[in-house]
């Protein structure tokens, strides 16, 4: 009834429209006018899960692409640069779609990916794996004979 009150209706009618909206549909009416929930704000997982979906095919799309144009030398800092790129690019998009701040959502998704990678990057040196594009499972394969007839097969070491 308060809610009411506070929108302008003196406080009898608040008390009627209050008890007419409560023996309709008592809880879509307190959804409705003290919580701000409406039909058009409600959750929609199936779109949430395909702009997911769709988020995380074109987010790892854009470092395969990187790995692809980029002689082997420079592979890991430019895959680990553009796809911190990216990882802002996405974060910024996500949150102006929420309806979030720009920035802020940039630089959130950036500095997880980042972290991320860093300890990715730190156990793999710890335990002194080596990884083979496009190579599942490692491998230890001519890489020289491998890359010169499929660019996707690039051996990437981390040097120590």
């Amino acid at each position: 009834m308060a809610i009411y009150v506070a929108r302008g209706l003196d406080p009898s009618l608040a008390k009627q429209v209050a008890q007419q909206l409560m023996a309709q549909d008592a809880l879509g009416a307190h959804a409705r006018d003290e919580l701000g929930i409406s039909e058009t704000l409600r959750a929609r997982p199936i779109q949430a899960a395909l702009a997911s979906a769709g988020s995380f095919a074109v987010g790892a799309a854009m470092p395969l692409l990187v790995t692809a144009m980029v002689p082997a030398a420079g592979l890991i800092p430019l895959v680990s640069g553009t796809s911190l790129l990216f990882l802002a690019l996405l974060g910024g998009l996500a949150a102006r779609a929420g309806g979030a701040g720009v920035t802020v959502g940039a630089i959130r998704v950036r500095f997880w990916g980042a972290l991320a990678m860093a300890l990715t990057a730190g156990v793999g040196a710890l335990f002194g794996t080596v990884g083979w594009a496009g190579q599942p499972g490692g491998g230890s394969g001519d890489t020289q004979h491998q890359s010169a007839h499929n660019p996707a097969w690039r051996a990437v070491q981390i040097d120590r």
